[in-house]
């Protein structure tokens, strides 16, 4: 089962998937109980170290009980969405920040915690800085960012490679002359989980940056007028278009999706070469793929460049946190134990060592020590570098964009890939929605 992030499939299919670990707790709504209610992702290893924290805090505070919900990935956002808007959201709203959560705070639907983090500066002052970025709206911090920083990385099958005879690529070029060496062998180049749309979205947001920089999307952002139609934009669009002509990606791919782990076990079988895949997919291929991570087989590297291309290689895409708001329609006890959790629950020591042991990078700042010791300092050294260094770090497009915008952009994103639509259309579709 993966970690990952969203799709917006219907309603019916939101269903929740395992349900709270702690025998008593909140529930949605204002007023219902003296505990707090949470929802967040499914899919190990994460969700053990999610539950594991709230268990630890159950423990801790058998008064105060939190209930723990999980979901689908590509459920859970329809999900949240619908509950909020109904004001029947949890307590606690596991989030990736950006967009998302600007349109929950024009809305009125979280709480405003500005003013905590002012009492708590300690608590804030330990988390990584370029973590609150996303969860800031008009200055004011909506929301608490949790757990790790998630780059996204192009991984490769050195066993896959090897025998092949080919190196990893150095730029867009190599990239697209290992497209026929690899099928000549009947080796998919690139595995892709297309069904779930955000996992073609990541070469999208790599190509943007490594050819027009992250002023492209930034634009777009900002709701420039035709900033889709930005002539780097265009030549983005249309070299994934060129690889997708090319064989670039697994046949079926469409079909595909990241929520069954099906796109990383092409990977770590050899029946894929390379996979474009945020930083959490590290901890899947060591739990399932193996001995795929252990013999060393699994390579790593940040995205090539484009010839002629203006964006700093340096720059990465992905999620710099995670993110915990609080319902504005919790009752007072509620958001008592949801900032009691934060405080008390979230990035203990427990769970950053349970983090680093998956082959993740916590967002708490002094765990270098912690990192180096690890069983995957490799990794874990390469990501902490990705992270830090980065000279962009841009959030992943679906969650920097309003929900309306994402849902178009990840709409045409599938009409792209399936090569329906020409770069020129996508531009135009995307200018209607992004367009101040």
């Amino acid at each position: 089962m993966a970690l990952s992030r969203r799709t917006l499939l219907g309603l019916a299919a939101a269903v929740p998937v395992s349900a709270a670990l702690t025998a008593c707790g909140g529930s949605s709504g204002p007023g219902k109980s003296n505990g707090a209610s949470y929802w967040y992702l499914n899919g190990q290893p994460q969700e053990g170290v999610r539950s594991g924290a709230v268990k630890a805090f159950n423990k801790a505070h058998p008064d105060t009980q939190i209930k723990d919900t999980t979901f689908q990935n590509d459920a859970y956002k329809t999900k949240i969405k619908t509950a909020i808007g109904a004001g029947e959201a949890p307590t606690i709203i596991w989030g990736w920040g950006g967009g998302t959560l600007r349109a929950y705070a024009d809305a009125g639907q979280v709480e405003d915690l500005t003013s905590w983090f002012g009492e708590h500066d300690d608590l804030k002052k330990s988390l990584f800085p370029s973590s609150f970025g996303a969860a800031t709206v008009d200055g004011k911090i909506y929301a608490m960012p949790c757990e790790t920083v998630q780059p996204i990385i192009l991984y490769y099958n050195r066993k896959v490679f090897d025998q092949v005879g080919a190196k990893p690529p150095e730029s867009w070029d190599d990239i697209m002359a290992l497209v026929p060496k690899f099928k000549k062998k009947g080796i998919a180049p690139f595995s892709l989980g297309g069904q779930s749309r955000w996992t073609n979205m990541m070469w999208l947001e790599f190509l943007f940056d490594r050819i027009g920089g992250s002023e492209v999307f930034q634009a777009a952002i900002e709701g420039e007028k035709n900033a889709w139609s930005h002539p780097d934009a265009i030549k983005a669009l249309t070299k994934l278009q060129e690889l997708v002509h090319a064989g670039g990606f697994v046949k079926g791919f469409s079909s595909i999706t990241a929520d069954s782990n099906a796109d990383q076990a092409l990977l770590y079988t050899g029946r894929a070469a390379m996979m474009l895949h945020g930083a959490w997919s590290y901890g899947i291929q060591k739990a399932d793929g193996g001995d795929f991570v252990s013999s060393g087989s699994l390579g790593f590297m940040n995205f090539p460049p484009v010839e002629g291309g203006k964006g700093d290689l340096s720059n990465t895409v992905g999620n710099p946190a995670q993110y915990l708001s609080i319902s504005s329609k919790a009752s007072a006890e509620e958001k008592k134990v949801a900032k009691e959790y934060f405080a008390k629950g979230v990035l203990q020591e427990e769970e950053v060592k349970q983090w680093i042991g998956n082959g993740s990078v916590p967002i708490k700042l002094g765990t270098e020590k912690l990192l180096a010791a690890s069983d995957n300092a490799e990794f874990l050294q390469f990501t902490y570098d990705i992270a830090s260094k980065a000279k962009v770090f841009v959030q992943s497009w679906d969650q920097a964009l309003s929900p309306t915008a994402a849902e178009t952009l990840l709409d045409n994103i599938v009409k792209l890939f399936q090569l329906s639509i020409s770069p020129k259309q996508f531009a135009t579709n995307l200018n209607e929605v992004t367009n101040a």
